[in-house]
């Protein structure tokens, strides 16, 4: 699975990092979504808990 995340779209709310902490991270600057791994084994809720629908998965 590729994850793709949409910086402008983001809006910090950090559900993607509760929910995958070693895929996702905060930008401590602005509080954005980070992708620390693009193709992950495991990723949760992430994609369908973010209220932003920043994160897009496909594969």
């Amino acid at each position: 699975m590729r994850l793709e995340v949409d910086r402008e779209r983001c809006i910090g709310a950090g559900m993607c990092v509760l929910t995958a902490p070693d895929v996702f991270e905060q930008d401590e600057q602005d509080g954005r979504v980070r992708l620390l791994e693009s193709e992950p084994a495991e990723i949760g809720d992430a994609v369908q808990l973010c209220p932003a629908a920043a994160i897009t998965a496909s594969g």
